[in-house]
């Protein structure tokens, strides 16, 4: 056995005594109801809407002149009587029955592009060379050129919103597939998925915000063709819809319907962005963490 050590200090024990925690206070700090409600981005987005309608409704007065800018007042109350005798509802229903169909052909030509792409080199060089080609090009230009092939019917406009989709979404879509780490793709060949579950199961959500980011550039790229086609060449496609409603009320000198006109696209493109292509990025996109 060991000899105890000599000359070996014994410590004595130390206590602390600690306040109670109801002493200390709360732990968090309560945010007030101002500060929470500056952090809601609909308030704040809300803000800016009445600030510009204010500074629309003032720069009027001040011009004092209805045939060239009404009031925000006055443009609001023509809007709410088109929208009351009917007028406004057909001719918005008219212009977005074009749209869509237009904007869907423009998708699924755009996808199978992009598959053939995906598939072959020779396909992806075509991608490039096509989107090189007529991306730049002005899909309004092709309008005349729709007439004469197509006649005077909606044939024409839907033709030059097929343009104005297919390129910048296949070209997003193919940027977004080749951004793919390759190591998603080896995980696919070893479970042995084909080409088309490989697209459906992995190239498709992984690539999805490219893809969001190409369906609202081919949408805003499709709403303003179609209001410049039927600004033009409205009443000879008999289309009658909201471009035509615009150009119809300015030769009349109904400039708040003008307006009223104008107020209504752009409460269809906030309505698009925010409910339809905001809910997809939520449920998907960022609830995923892919953006930030």
């Amino acid at each position: 056995m060991s000899e105890p050590v000599t000359g070996a200090v014994e410590r004595p024990d130390v206590f602390f005594e600690t306040k109670a925690t109801s002493a200390i206070g709360p732990t968090e700090k309560r945010i007030s109801f101002a500060a929470r409600l500056w952090m809601s981005g609909v308030f704040r987005k809300s803000v800016i809407l009445v600030l510009l309608a204010t500074a629309w409704e003032l720069y009027a007065r001040q011009l004092n002149n209805d045939l060239l800018f009404p009031t925000f007042f006055q443009t609001v109350t023509a809007f709410a009587d088109c929208i009351e005798d009917g007028t406004l509802p057909a001719r918005v229903w008219s212009s977005l029955k074009v749209l869509l169909t237009g904007y869907s052909l423009g998708i699924l030509i755009a996808a199978a592009i992009t598959v053939l792409a995906l598939v072959t080199r020779v396909g992806d060089d075509l991608l490039e060379t096509l989107t090189a080609m007529f991306n730049p090009l002005p899909a309004i230009a092709l309008l005349p050129l729709a007439l004469i092939w197509f006649g005077l019917g909606t044939q024409s406009i839907v033709f030059v919103l097929v343009h104005s989709v297919l390129w910048p979404v296949a070209l997003n879509a193919n940027s977004g597939f080749k951004s793919v780490s390759p190591t998603l793709r080896m995980v696919g060949r070893n479970y042995g998925l084909g080409l088309f579950a490989t697209v459906r199961q992995i190239l498709i959500p992984a690539a999805l915000p490219s893809l969001i980011t190409g369906l609202k550039v081919g949408w805003a790229f499709a709403w303003r063709t179609l209001i410049a086609a039927e600004l033009v060449f409205g009443v000879s496609s008999g289309s009658g819809g909201l471009g035509w409603f615009i150009f119809e009320n300015k030769n009349q000198l109904e400039i708040a319907n003008v307006f009223a006109g104008l107020f209504t696209v752009i409460l269809i493109g906030l309505a698009v962005e925010g409910l339809i292509f905001r809910t997809l990025e939520e449920r998907t996109v960022r609830r995923w963490g892919m953006q930030s």
